[in-house]
C-alpha cells in the first residue's frame, strides 16, 4: 500500500463517521447487545425504560443466530460482574467461557469457540484477587509469568517471553512488548484476556507465545453506577479511584468515565512508581442499524525504578549469603572476573544501587472513534480509526555488576527517550449466512498503520564503582546523545471464517496477509550519519491458523488446531542495524484440547496440550548484544478449573508444564547452547486458591479467602549457569461488606479489604534480563493491606 493509499483509507474512515455523526437518531426499536472485536459493547436498550423493562442478556441470546447482523453476543459474566456493568446482569461461568474475548478471533466467538487456549480474567475477579498492576493481572493465568526490568516489562507465556508475547490495548498492537508495555493500574480495566500460542492472525508480528489483551471499561445502557475505592499498604503506597458510566439525558447516549491515581512504594530503597490513569468512552446510537463512539485515555507514569540486585560470590558474603534465591556460578558478563558460586547477600535485599537523580517517565495517549453499521440482515460495516502518542524517559544507572577481582559493584549509566506516534485503521465487514446450506460466517479486515518513532540516546555510558554496602548513589553526571529513527508503514488483510458443518461441529480458519516496510536512520553525537544508515527493508508475511471445534456432549467441547506465526528474528524492530539478519522469524504450533461446563454451570475445566517451534531465532546478551541461537522447541500442557461447590464458596487451580529447549544453538567461538532453556521459563507454574462467604444474620457478610503461586526453577541467561530457585507464596485475604451506615448513606455496597500478600514472607528472584546478567529481580517480601470500595 503506498503512502496516498494509506492516509486515503484513514480520511474515508473519518469523514464516513463524521457524516453519520449528524444524522438525526431514529427511535430503537428491536434491542440486541453487542460485543464484538473493533467497537466496545453497545448495549442498546433504551435509557428511559426502566429495569424490569430492559432487555436481559438470557432474551437478548434468544435471538436466532442467522437473524442477527453481526456476531454479537450478550453482555457476558466476567464482562457483568464488574461494577461498571448492570446489575440485572446473572453471574458468568467459573472460568468465563461465555465471554467473548477480541484476542481470541475477530469472528466474536465465544471463549468456548474458539479452537486455542483462550482465558479471560475479569474485573471482579481483578478484585477479589488484588491484581492492582497488570504485571500482577497476568500472573494468575495458566503458565504465565511477568516482571519488571529496567527497560521494559517482561511477560512470558508457553516458553517464550519479552517481543514473542504480544501485548494489545483494546485489540490494538502499538509494537515490540519490549518496551511498550506500561505498568499501569487495573481499576480503569473490564478484563485482560489470553490467547495462548501463536497468534499472529488475531495480533500481528510478535504473537508466537501468545497475545496479552487489556481491555478498558466501557459504557453500558441502564440506569447510572458510580463506583469508587481507596487502598494503602504498610511501606506507604496509595491507590485510589472513581468510575461512573450509564445513560445520559441524551437519548441513545451513553457515557463511561474512569480514573486512577497510584503511588506504590517499593521495597527496595527510595524506589516508587506513580501512575495516573483517566479513560472515558461514548457511545451514540444514531439509528437502528448505526452505532458509533469515540473514546480518549491518558496515562502518566513516574518511576523510581528498581534496577535489579547484583549476583556476589557466595564465598566473599560469608554468613551473610542467602539460601533459596539463586544458585549456580559464572563470570561477571560486564567485567569478566570470576564469581564462582553466586548468592544475594543478605545486606543487598533492600539496597538501591541507581543514582539518587535515576528516574522513568511515560506518558501515553489514546484517541479512538468508529461506527458499527448493518448494512442488511446478513452484513455487517465497522471502522475503527486510532492514534496513539507515548513519550518515555530512561534515565538511570542500569548495570550493578560485582566485580570480583576489586570486591566493588561496577555501575554504568543509560539514557534513552522516545517519542513514539501510530495513526491507524481497521475496516472490517462480517457476513453471516450459509454455504450449501450450512451456516457461515466469514469476516474480512483491512489493518493499515502509519508509526513514526524517534529515538535520542545516550552517546556516553558513564562507568563508575560503589562499593557493596554503605555507599553515596551520587548523580547520573554528563550526557551526550546521538539520534535513531523509525518509520513503519504496514498494511493487513484478514480473512476468518467459521463453517458449521453440524450444530456441533465447526471448522474454523483464517490467514493473513501483512506487508510492512521499515526505514531507518542513525547518526552519531555530531550529526553524522552511521555506516549502513540511512537503509529501508519490507516483508509480506502470511500467517494463519486451521482448527476445529466439536461440542461432543452438551457442555463438552473438543478442539484441535494448527497456527503459525512471524516476527522480527532480531529483537525489536525499531532498532535493527543494517548489519543484522534483516529475515523474520516462523514459528508453527500444533494445540489440542478440551473445554467443558458441568454441574449446572458450576464447575469448568480447560485442558490444552501444544507443541511450538520458532526458527531463525536471535537472543538477548548481555550489553544489548545479540546471538544467532537457531531454533527454540516448547512442548507442554495446561490444565485449569474452577468450581462452585455451594453458593458461598469459590475453588480454582491451574498447573502448567512447559519444556522449553533451544537447538541448532553453536556459538561463534566454539561452544554450543542447544539443549539449553531460554530464561525466565520456567518449567512447572501453579496457582490456586478459594474462599468461602459467611452469610449468618447475625454477621455482617463475611468472606475469606487464599491464593498459592509456585514458579519452578528458571535460568538467568542462555548460559544456563545461575539459577533462579523455585519458590511458593501464598496471599490471605478477608473481605467484609457493610450495610448502609450513615457514613456510607449514598453508597449500595461498601467492602472493606484486608489482605497479607506473601504471607510467609518468601525471599525470592522474580526475574532476570538477559541484557543485565549480572543482577536479578527479586519478589516483594510480606505486605501487608487494606481497602474500601464503594458503589452507589
Amino acid at each position: 500500500m503506498s503512502a496516498g493509499d494509506f492516509w486515503g483509507s484513514v480520511s474515508l474512515a473519518g469523514v464516513v463517521v463524521a457524516g453519520f455523526a449528524t444524522m438525526t437518531p431514529a427511535k430503537a426499536q428491536d434491542r440486541r447487545a453487542a460485543s464484538d472485536t473493533l467497537l466496545p459493547d453497545v448495549t442498546v436498550e433504551a435509557p428511559r425504560r426502566s429495569p424490569a423493562a430492559r432487555r436481559t442478556p438470557s432474551s437478548a441470546q434468544t435471538v436466532p443466530p442467522t437473524a442477527r447482523t453481526a456476531p454479537r453476543r450478550a453482555t457476558t459474566a466476567s464482562q457483568a460482574a464488574g461494577p461498571s456493568a448492570p446489575s440485572s446482569v446473572s453471574a458468568g461461568t467459573p472460568l468465563n467461557s461465555n465471554t467473548v474475548p477480541a484476542a481470541g478471533s475477530r469472528l466474536g466467538l465465544t471463549a468456548r469457540e474458539v479452537p486455542a487456549a483462550v482465558e479471560v480474567v475479569g474485573s471482579e475477579t481483578l478484585r477479589e484477587q488484588g491484581y492492582h498492576t497488570t504485571v500482577d493481572a497476568v500472573k494468575g493465568a495458566s503458565g504465565v509469568s511477568a516482571g519488571d526490568a529496567p527497560n521494559d516489562v517482561g511477560y512470558a507465556m508457553r516458553g517464550f517471553q519479552g517481543n514473542q508475547v504480544n501485548v494489545l490495548y483494546n485489540g490494538i498492537n502499538i509494537g515490540p512488548t519490549g518496551f511498550t508495555a506500561l505498568t499501569m493500574e487495573t481499576f480503569n480495566l473490564d478484563r485482560v484476556e489470553f490467547l495462548k500460542g501463536p497468534s499472529s492472525l488475531s495480533s500481528g508480528q510478535g504473537a508466537v507465545g501468545g497475545t496479552i489483551n487489556f481491555v478498558t471499561k466501557t459504557p453500558h445502557t441502564g440506569p447510572v453506577q458510580n463506583e469508587a475505592f481507596v487502598g494503602f499498604d504498610q511501606r506507604g503506597s496509595f491507590r485510589s479511584g472513581f468510575g461512573s458510566g450509564g445513560s445520559t439525558s441524551v437519548q441513545e447516549l451513553d457515557y463511561r468515565f474512569d480514573i486512577s491515581r497510584t503511588k506504590e512504594v517499593g521495597f527496595i530503597a527510595d524506589t516508587e512508581f506513580k501512575n495516573v490513569h483517566v479513560s472515558g468512552q461514548l457511545n451514540y446510537r444514531l439509528s437502528d442499524s448505526f452505532r458509533t463512539f469515540v473514546a480518549a485515555e491518558f496515562k502518566d507514569y513516574k518511576a523510581k525504578p528498581y534496577e535489579g540486585t547484583p549476583l556476589v560470590p557466595a564465598a566473599d558474603s560469608g554468613t551473610n549469603a542467602t539460601a533459596g534465591i539463586v544458585s549456580g556460578s559464572k563470570i561477571s558478563a560486564y567485567n569478566g572476573s570470576t564469581l564462582d558460586a553466586v548468592t544475594i547477600d543478605r545486606r543487598t535485599l533492600s539496597t538501591n544501587y541507581n543514582v539518587v537523580d535515576g528516574h522513568k517517565t511515560i506518558k501515553e495517549s489514546w484517541v479512538r472513534s468508529g461506527f458499527e453499521w448493518d448494512l442488511n440482515n446478513a452484513v455487517t460495516l465497522r471502522s475503527q480509526i486510532y492514534n496513539y502518542n507515548a513519550s518515555r524517559d530512561w534515565y538511570n544507572n542500569e548495570v550493578s555488576a560485582f566485580n570480583a577481582d576489586t570486591n566493588v559493584v561496577d555501575r554504568e549509566r543509560f539514557f534513552v527517550h522516545h517519542n513514539h506516534d501510530i495513526l491507524g485503521n481497521l475496516t472490517d465487514v462480517t457476513w453471516n449466512g450459509s454455504i450449501f446450506g450450512l451456516a457461515n460466517r466469514l469476516i474480512g479486515l483491512v489493518e493499515s498503520s502509519h508509526t513514526d518513532f524517534t529515538r535520542p540516546g545516550a552517546a556516553n555510558f558513564f562507568h563508575d564503582t560503589v562499593p557493596l554496602v554503605g555507599f553515596d548513589r551520587g548523580v547520573f553526571g554528563s550526557l551526550t546523545t546521538q539520534m535513531q529513527t523509525a518509520t513503519i508503514d504496514s498494511v493487513a488483510f484478514n480473512l476468518e471464517d467459521r463453517l458449521k458443518l453440524t450444530d456441533t461441529f465447526a471448522l474454523v480458519g483464517g490467514l493473513r496477509y501483512n506487508p510492512f516496510t521499515l526505514d531507518r536512520n542513525s547518526t552519531d553525537m555530531n550529526g553524522v550519519v552511521k555506516n549502513g544508515f540511512p537503509y529501508s527493508k519490507s516483508w509480506q508475511p502470511v500467517t494463519g491458523r486451521i482448527g476445529y471445534t466439536w461440542e461432543a456432549l452438551p457442555g463438552t467441547t473438543f478442539y484441535s488446531q494448527y497456527a503459525t506465526a512471524t516476527d522480527i528474528s532480531a529483537d525489536s524492530i525499531f532498532l535493527l542495524s543494517p548489519t543484522q539478519n534483516l529475515t523474520l522469524s516462523d514459528s508453527r504450533s500444533y494445540e489440542t484440547g478440551v473445554k467443558q461446563l458441568t454441574w449446572n454451570g458450576r464447575a469448568e475445566w480447560t485442558f490444552s496440550a501444544f507443541d511450538i517451534a520458532r526458527h531463525n531465532v536471535y537472543s538477548a546478551q548481555a550489553g544489548q548484544q545479540l546471538n544467532f541461537a537457531g531454533k527454540v522447541r516448547s512442548q507442554g500442557v495446561e490444565l485449569a478449573a474452577a468450581v462452585r461447590p455451594t453458593p458461598e464458596s469459590k475453588l480454582w487451580g491451574n498447573v502448567a508444564y512447559v519444556r522449553a529447549r533451544y537447538a541448532d544453538y553453536d556459538l561463534a567461538g566454539g561452544g554450543s547452547f542447544s539443549g539449553h532453556t531460554p530464561p525466565n521459563i520456567p518449567a512447572v507454574i501453579v496457582n490456586g486458591g478459594g474462599s468461602y462467604r459467611f452469610l449468618n444474620p447475625a454477621w455482617w457478610p463475611v468472606e475469606l479467602g487464599f491464593s498459592v503461586r509456585h514458579v519452578g526453577d528458571r535460568w538467568s541467561t542462555d548460559a544456563n549457569t545461575v539459577k533462579l530457585l523455585a519458590y511458593t507464596t501464598a496471599d490471605l485475604f478477608a473481605f467484609i461488606d457493610l450495610p448502609k451506615v450513615p457514613l456510607f448513606a449514598t453508597a449500595t455496597s461498601t467492602r472493606l479489604a484486608f489482605r497479607v500478600r506473601n504471607v510467609t514472607d518468601r525471599r525470592y528472584a522474580a526475574w532476570s534480563d538477559p541484557f543485565y546478567p549480572d543482577q536479578i529481580f527479586l519478589g516483594a517480601p510480606r505486605t501487608y493491606e487494606v481497602e474500601a470500595s464503594f458503589k452507589f
